[in-house]
């Protein structure tokens, strides 16, 4: 992860029936007419569907974007009721999930497949912390009380190649790492430390996971938040499933003692996460 932030993970203890579920809950989903889609429009939370050709990452440090994304997505965080404490005091990032009345499984295949993949990235801390000169369960507290969590059901049409379209232009991840469910369609590329661009093949049995912002703020830059596009030629529609695991929005975030000397201070100084991904939309 110091060279590049992208490796694979095998034996990860999700089931390949619940992957191929969460798919077909994808397709379903996007699958709809744009006008019913439409009536569980992205809010303030950032939960809901986000229409295709309507974001732009205009503050990529990465790339200079011109043009929307020619993707669309759904949102998806922890199922807070409307009851749920937070709802009820419309505490910023922590909103509830929208649900499509006419599929019927559909909030029961998503939310399950959430919740596994909310549980494989907290057993994926304990080996982080201890790789950056933590104790093994140094980032508990970190990530308790509710983690922030996103899984983004994605769907890419086949990419229009004009002048820098993209299917999602160059960017990193704000997260503290992200797990990512791919289909046999291509479209992902990463950049390399040469500054070329690189496909990551699919391997049977695992997901790929990337490091986000978070995880180079807090080391102080020497675990890279790779650059990543996406551009789907040929056809064929993709999918896949983009799962963010974060720490809960209102612990602060610093760099580790572990990476700060007199030859390398902090280059970065405390903040509250909430506040960063404030800063990041």
């Amino acid at each position: 992860c110091e060279q590049v932030g992208f490796f694979y993970i095998s034996n990860h203890g999700v089931p390949q029936d619940l992957i191929d579920n969460a798919f077909r809950q994808n397709q379903r989903f996007h699958a709809q007419p744009i006008e019913t889609k439409r009536k569980l429009k992205l809010d303030q939370y950032n939960v809901g569907f986000l229409e295709i050709n309507t974001s732009t990452q205009a503050h990529s440090s990465v790339h200079k974007a011109t043009k929307p994304n020619q993707n669309e997505s759904f949102f998806i965080s922890h199922d807070r009721s409307p009851d749920h404490p937070d709802r009820i005091r419309q505490v910023p990032l922590r909103g509830g999930n929208y649900w499509p009345e006419e599929l019927s499984g559909f909030r029961e295949g998503v939310m399950e497949y959430f919740r596994v993949l909310n549980n494989l990235g907290q057993l994926l801390l304990p080996p982080f912390a201890l790789a950056m000169g933590q104790e093994r369960d140094g980032f508990k507290d970190l990530f308790s009380d509710e983690n922030h969590a996103v899984l983004r059901l994605l769907h890419y049409p086949p990419t229009k190649l004009e002048d820098n379209d993209f299917g999602a232009g160059p960017h990193t991840d704000n997260s503290f790492l992200t797990i990512l469910a791919r289909m046999e369609v291509p479209g992902l590329a990463i950049k390399l430390p040469s500054g070329g661009w690189f496909t990551p093949p699919l391997i049977d049995g695992t997901l790929l996971v990337n490091i986000g912002n978070i995880m180079r703020r807090m080391s102080n830059n020497m675990f890279l938040s790779t650059p990543h596009g996406v551009i789907v030629e040929g056809q064929r529609d993709r999918y896949s499933l983009a799962y963010f695991h974060s720490p809960n929005p209102y612990r602060t975030i610093e760099v580790l003692d572990s990476f700060v000397s007199a030859a390398s201070p902090a280059k970065y100084g405390p903040a509250l996460y909430a506040d960063l991904i404030m800063e990041f939309y």
